[in-house]
């Protein structure tokens, strides 16, 4: 087998993803069987698995291998205070957009427009219309060919100006009522108003005002509110960081893209204390640093990712800087990873809320604070989404007969990969080689998730794993059984590379890199 040539992702990527996602049982649609539900999906015996890779890795890196952070597991549905407490029953909303004909609903800061302007003989520029489209890695041109068909359609003479997007939240009241509905191509649209994106249930018996509670859209207010409890038993000290992992809802006005903006999502969040007087700064650049190498350890090229400062005109009034890591998504660079540095608001808000003082005592100048905190949050679905990207390739090779065919590869860091290791032996009436397969398999189920599989020729058999991304697949063949040694056919994924080792070999190839 010759060593694979490279090839560009495919020209639909994202489809692509979708369709192996349904078809190797990463992600299935949820409740697909009654037409699906938009916004919700569930995780496949792949999927769960890659899910779980991800989420034991972070956990073992943030808070496992650090003296300076714990963890912590808060409910989903907590007190309702908490929530008018930090803020969310007022203020976290956002700006929806109704079309009047079609119904359709929209999201102001993901609904594009611009002026179309045209400069004529007497070089005297006016706007001679409106055009819009939806956010996408190609907005701008999409905008732009919807200026020159309006300038073609009214046969207007000059030239026209390159277009100026903007999104609806900037959009003027006079500039509203022109501005045309994607749907229907006429000035449909509402103007903004707030949408609560909290989901709303009751507890108890009755359905009254008394009763309601909320679905936490963050799992970050569970670590404020637990933060006296922590400092009080978990013998911590400043600067140290809470931790936590689980499931976050956010009523979202247009789910899109897969999994990357979903209504139920898991959020993996680390909320770091330091002391008022401490560096803010310095240590928002850390914990930027060690996202981004994080990332690269879980298999995110560098080249797909960057970093996005938020404008300080639009930062809340407590925060003193966020930066989020972006990443390189089939459909554009979109936000994968924030780091915001947010000060004392959240225990603050808190403390007021409550009467519950939030402070710790400071050895050192005999006096009580409230920390600052830097808060590194990310989705874990996003992650998810992003390690197929990177992951996923097509390209062209050759087979030991000379046949060139296209194999589909998923190359998954070894952390992460959902299968480490396929047991293969050569011949499955072989009753010497599936005895020793079955023997390994057994071995190394105890530590790794790990496939057995005797069905089809060894090539196909290979194909499979790769498919789902199985780092390495481990042949049983006759030398194996008839030469000392004991020894297997060892082939690396994406080389498609073999050797000879042995069990103690192997064995130690998948402590290094599994981990």
């Amino acid at each position: 087998m010759s060593s694979p040539a490279a090839s560009p992702a495919p020209a639909n990527l994202m489809e692509a993803l979708v369709s192996l996602a349904k078809r190797r049982g990463f992600v299935f649609p949820s409740s697909e069987i009654y037409g699906g539900l938009n916004g919700f999906f569930d995780y496949g015996p792949l999927g769960v698995e890659l899910k779980k890779n991800i989420r034991d890795c972070w956990w073992s890196d943030m808070v496992r291998r650090r003296d300076d952070v714990v963890g912590i597991e808060t409910s989903i549905i907590m007190h309702p205070k908490v929530w008018e407490a930090s803020g969310h029953v007022a203020g976290f909303s956002d700006p929806l957009v109704d079309c009047k004909v079609s119904k359709n609903r929209y999201r102001a800061d993901q609904l594009f427009w611009a002026p179309v302007v045209v400069t004529g003989a007497d070089g005297v520029a006016q706007t001679v219309g409106y055009v819009s489209a939806l956010e996408s890695e190609r907005t701008t041109e999409e905008l732009q060919a919807a200026a020159e068909q309006l300038k073609r359609k009214k046969a207007i003479q000059g030239t026209l100006a390159a277009v100026q997007p903007k999104d609806f939240t900037e959009a003027k009241p006079e500039e509203i009522v022109l501005i045309p509905s994607p749907a229907t191509g006429n000035p449909d649209l509402t103007p903004p108003r707030a949408f609560n994106m909290m989901f709303q249930t009751n507890v108890g018996a009755m359905t009254d005002a008394s009763s309601v509670a909320y679905l936490r859209p963050e799992t970050a207010q569970g670590m404020f509110v637990d933060f006296k409890n922590v400092v009080d038993t978990g013998r911590v000290k400043l600067p140290f960081g809470i931790a936590q992992t689980g499931k976050s809802f956010r009523n979202e006005i247009t789910p899109r893209n897969f999994i990357f903006r979903l209504l139920e999502f898991e959020q993996m969040e680390m909320e770091f204390f330091i002391h008022e007087d401490d560096d803010w700064a310095k240590w928002h650049r850390y914990w930027i640093d060690w996202c981004k190498d994080w990332l690269k350890s879980i298999g995110l090229p560098d080249s797909h990712l960057s970093e996005y400062d938020h404008l300080k005109e639009k930062l809340a009034f407590y925060s003193k800087g966020t930066t989020d890591i972006m990443f390189k998504f089939p459909f554009g660079v979109q936000e994968l990873w924030g780091i915001a540095a947010r000060g004392n608001y959240d225990l603050g808000q808190h403390a007021a809320a409550s009467g519950k003082p939030q402070e710790i005592f400071d050895e050192a100048t005999k006096k009580k604070f409230v920390p600052h905190v830097i808060e590194p949050a990310v989705g874990l679905d996003r992650i998810f989404l992003a390690v197929l990207t990177a992951a996923y390739a097509e390209e062209q090779v050759v087979d030991e007969k000379g046949n060139s065919e296209m194999r589909t590869v998923l190359r998954l860091s070894p952390r992460i990969a959902p299968v480490k290791v396929a047991i293969l032996p050569l011949l499955k009436n072989k009753e010497a080689l599936v005895a020793r397969a079955q023997a390994l398999h057994k071995k190394l189920q105890r530590r790794y998730a790990v496939f057995y599989d005797e069905a089809g020729a060894i090539g196909r058999r290979y194909r499979r794993q790769d498919e789902i991304g199985t780092p390495w697949c481990v042949t049983i063949d006759f030398d194996t059984i008839e030469k000392e040694g004991d020894t297997f056919t060892l082939r690396e994924r994406d080389s498609m590379a073999q050797r000879r080792v042995t069990e103690a070999e192997l064995l130690a190839l998948l402590d290094e890199q599994v981990y």
